[in-house]
């Protein structure tokens, strides 16, 4: 049964994705007809088209950009919180139709890690015995089929790893950002959360310049739960594209 980690991998997004949010915007401050609102859009000026854009908060431009993630090595706990941001949509592994009974994968967390060998042995025995229940009721109830599966699953637990394609617009993504890649955010969605904003930088570097937990802008909005970490979060998200 192998350990896995989280990993994202970006699929597809919005072609020329800058130029298409300038695109958008300009045709709210402009009466120009739709076949020359392009015209003098270039690299630069997009550039500072698209910073006087998040400056003033209009963001209904950006919607209309998208981003497609591969996401894998996550649990179903993982599962359970970014299913919470429902500006989305979501593909995932299904319990049902595959199997758990010999490819059971599993996350474990780095907290039970650093207890050291005896934790993470015990945690592994753990899932070796849950994984046994669920291949006991599996063929107690028919065998590998999709029927018996969506019941076996019941002794599964939140380790369990799943995998999945999510697609966002870049509206949500700063929402998404501003929450999950808060430190006071559980680990694993925010180093997932870490890893696609990193991706989208790489793309729309404009766009998500400002993106990341409240404390990357401004103050954090954490009141006394703040983690005070706001000087290492801020060298995290200057580090990004080094």
């Amino acid at each position: 049964m192998p350990r896995v980690k989280p990993s994202v991998k970006l699929l597809q997004y919005t072609s020329n994705p800058e130029q298409t949010v300038a695109l958008a915007a300009k045709l709210c401050y402009s009466d120009a007809t739709i076949d020359d609102l392009g015209g003098g859009l270039n690299e630069e000026n997009t550039a500072k088209f698209i910073k006087r854009l998040m400056s003033m908060g209009h963001q209904s431009p950006i919607e209309h950009v998208s981003f497609v993630f591969g996401i894998e090595g996550v649990s179903r706990a993982f599962l359970a919180q970014v299913t919470r941001h429902r500006i989305a949509s979501f593909s995932v592994k299904s319990q049902r139709y595959v199997s758990a009974a010999e490819n059971f994968n599993y996350i474990i967390p780095p907290a039970i890690q650093e207890l050291g060998e005896d934790a993470v042995k015990k945690f592994e025995e753990q899932m070796e015995t849950m994984r046994s229940w669920y291949a006991d009721w599996q063929q107690a109830l028919g065998g590998k089929n999709e029927k018996s599966n969506e019941d076996a699953r019941f002794v599964l637990p939140n380790a369990s790893e799943t995998k999945m394609v999510m697609t966002m617009n870049a509206r949500e993504l700063l929402h998404f950002f501003s929450l999950r890649c808060c430190y006071r955010a559980q680990w694993e969605i925010r180093e997932v959360a870490w890893q696609m904003l990193k991706l989208v930088s790489q793309v729309a570097p404009n766009l998500f310049e400002k993106a990341g937990p409240n404390c990357i802008g401004s103050g954090c909005t954490e009141g006394v739960k703040s983690c005070g970490r706001q000087a290492e979060v801020r060298k995290m998200k200057d580090g990004l594209n080094k």
